[in-house]
């Protein structure tokens, strides 16, 4: 399998400014410039390995992993059972890198995708998972009460095409530094319900929104 890939600190690859996050250029760049390393957006599997197993169930689950980039949850995921795992990101740099690091997980599939547009059937995803993709679209400059248009329509975008997705009692779960009265307004939909739970993490909160689809007679 090789040298583990190692965490990256480097601070070559932060930005200049928050909105950055939000480009493909940018992640682009960074993913060029960290082909060995490995970063986890706010979470690892291991915190939160009880949450998502009693949120999802049974590891027979279609999972759908949003904006994957170069993160350990899903090879983490597949080691613990959850085999059926389509890992999305619109770089197709780190899809490539991420693709070479997991060919001893035969069953891990990587795609290059936009979660704006996702290349998917409808109703074909039973959870889909976001550590920190939703966040990044949500980097601009002005009021974090009063976000621009764009920034909603972007999010909104995303939002509308995880739902269109989600099966029959499909989840969405979203992982997140943001606190509801920011987040959750965000997640309102019509065909689904959402609630929220919390982390902390030595004083710090994270919080998970999870967005059920309500299970429709056969």
């Amino acid at each position: 399998m090789g040298q583990k890939p190692k965490a990256s600190t480097d601070l070559k690859v932060l930005p200049g400014a928050n909105a950055e996050y939000g480009t493909k250029d940018y992640w682009q760049q960074r993913y060029l410039q960290e082909p060995d390393e490995v970063y986890d957006w706010f979470k690892t599997y291991a915190d939160l390995k009880s949450l998502l197993g009693r949120r999802i169930g049974s590891k027979d689950t279609r999972i759908l992993m949003l904006g994957c980039g170069n993160s350990t949850l899903s090879g983490d995921m597949y080691d613990d059972g959850y085999k059926d795992i389509l890992n999305i990101d619109y770089s197709d740099v780190v899809i490539e890198q991420m693709r070479q690091r997991s060919r001893h997980q035969h069953m891990m599939r990587w795609k290059v995708m936009d979660v704006r547009e996702l290349a998917l059937e409808e109703g074909s995803v039973d959870v889909a998972i976001d550590k920190g993709t939703l966040d990044a679209l949500m980097c601009e400059k002005g009021d974090v009460w009063e976000p621009s248009d764009e920034l909603c329509k972007n999010v909104g975008r995303m939002v509308s095409e995880v739902d269109r997705v989600l099966a029959s009692g499909g989840m969405f779960i979203w992982i997140t530094f943001g606190q509801p009265h920011f987040r959750k307004r965000h997640l309102e939909r019509d065909s689904w319900t959402v609630d929220v739970e919390r982390l902390n993490n030595g004083g710090f909160d994270y919080f998970v929104y999870v967005a059920t689809k309500p299970q429709r007679c056969q």
